[in-house]
């Protein structure tokens, strides 16, 4: 039965209790529900505002692309002529770019407000793919690789990660109660998800399918940078009606300065609080590690597919689009895994599965079985990234969360620079399972350094429970 309606609670207040039942059994039975409108809430319970509903059709669209161009870029550049080095190089130069951009974008987003860069920076990528479509020009496509991230993850990963991630993420922190937080992040990446399904499924076959209607060669592949280009225009458009109230920014009193009679004491603005720099200290030596790891398998899965099994983007597509079906299943579960295991724990587990799983993947005879060891991976990826979002956004000060966003990736997005040029020499001339062995190794390492250096930092949500649970011990 339901139960009555609080009194004194305002009617914006009221649905919300309610659309958090699922997620907060104690307020309202499940049996009250219907099992379509149970799986409604689940998806689009009634915190999910204007804004959040733009910001996540954004994410669909913005997602679509990239986890297209996570399939097509590989293996163009490869049929175009690219060996394994110049690829690497070429990552190289877009890690490097997409540092500098995330930096960047994080840093003035504090200051100048969110919304202008996740509208801009999708437009930044529909211009790289058109140059892609229609300029074989080494120069510019490195340039504009690097200016729309092309090389940032693989089909079945590219779609949650982007220069714009600073300012999207602080932007989505501010619009919701820290309980909700974490709901909020995995269905994100549930979208996240469903976008890189749509880019990575029936539009990453089109390269295989289009010579069958007389449509050859590179002029295939022309067709999906095109596509490609629609995508993120989309996603640019969808983030303009969005409004943005930016927190305000409490200046901190100049120690020892005098304030004149009727006037108020001098302040000065400091950049990063001392609570944040303790945190960001510590994401700095985790983040540098995970990005070292990265840089050696994150942007040759396509290549690594297609090099050592021989096949096309329609099957690794399809594996992509089967992955990303089921990891959106796997975000929605990210909350309720963490409010189970606690989310730092959450986050170590699945970083060490991540790590674990990579070994058999690249040992596997067949390119199916790599796939499903892959899969099983992806699965364990996306369970700890939104619930990392998530935690990084909780710890840190509402109007510090797009510069700390920012800089806490800049050494991952600088060490996995570092690595795919000795990753593209190691796959021509050593072995093409050495570079993912190696990047396994390091992402083990980092997740004993991320429970390490966080076990003792909770999140708001669980500093609650904490003192809560400590209060009736002491009783």
């Amino acid at each position: 039965m339901h139960k009555k309606q609080d009194v004194g609670k305002t009617p914006a207040e009221q649905p919300l209790l309610t659309a958090a039942s699922l997620e907060e059994p104690q307020l309202v039975s499940q049996q009250a529900y219907t099992p379509w409108q149970r799986f409604r809430m689940l998806l689009w319970p009634a915190w999910v505002d204007r804004n959040m509903g733009l910001l996540i059709a954004a994410r669909v669209f913005m997602s679509a692309a990239r986890a297209l161009a996570g399939i097509i870029v590989p293996i163009y550049l490869a049929i175009i002529g690219f060996n394994g080095l110049e690829l690497g190089l070429l990552f190289v130069i877009t890690a490097l770019a997409s540092a500098l951009l995330s930096s960047a974008v994080g840093v003035f987003s504090d200051r100048l407000g969110r919304k202008i860069f996740i509208i801009i920076l999708p437009f930044f990528a529909a211009m790289a793919a058109l140059v892609f479509a229609f300029s074989h020009v080494v120069g510019l496509l490195f340039f504009f690789a690097a200016l729309g991230s092309f090389g940032r993850g693989a089909g079945a990963g590219a779609g949650i990660i982007g220069p714009y991630q600073p300012a999207e993420q602080a932007l989505l922190a501010e619009t919701v109660p820290a309980k909700y937080r974490n709901s909020l992040f995995g269905r994100v990446a549930f979208a996240s998800s469903l976008g890189a399904l749509i880019g990575s499924g029936p539009f990453a076959t089109l390269p295989e399918l289009l010579p069958h209607f007389g449509v050859l060669g590179i002029s295939s592949y022309q067709l999906s940078f095109l596509i490609m280009a629609v995508l993120a225009f989309i996603a640019g458009l969808l983030a303009i009606p969005v409004r943005e109230t930016r927190p305000r920014r409490e200046p901190q009193v100049v120690p020892g300065a005098t304030a004149l009679a009727g006037s108020k004491p001098r302040r000065k603005r400091q950049a990063i609080s001392q609570q944040s720099k303790s945190i960001l200290i510590r994401l700095w030596i985790t983040n540098a590690t995970n990005g070292l790891a990265v840089g050696f398998f994150g942007p040759f899965i396509t290549y690594w597919f297609f090099r050592r099994y021989g096949v096309g983007p329609a099957q690794i597509g399809l594996l992509f689009a089967i992955i990303n079906l089921a990891a959106m299943f796997s975000n929605l579960g990210a909350a309720s895994f963490a409010a189970r295991v606690g989310l730092i724990r959450a986050i170590v587990i699945g970083r060490v599965l991540q790590a674990l799983l990579m070994i058999p993947m690249v040992l596997a005879p067949t390119f199916w079985m790599a796939g499903m060891f892959y899969l099983t991976r992806m699965l364990a990826q996306r369970l700890a990234l939104p619930l990392r979002q998530s935690y990084v956004m909780g710890v840190v000060p509402a109007d510090e969360r797009g510069t700390i966003g920012a800089l806490s990736n800049l050494p991952m997005q600088v060490t996995s620079s570092a690595s795919p040029a000795l990753a593209g020499y190691l796959f021509d001339h050593v072995s093409l399972a050495l570079p993912f062995e190696i990047g396994a190794l390091l992402q083990g390492v980092n997740a004993v350094l991320f429970f390490f250096f966080f076990r003792a930092v909770l999140p708001p949500e669980e500093q609650e429970k904490a003192r809560v649970q400590s209060e009736k011990l002491d009783g």
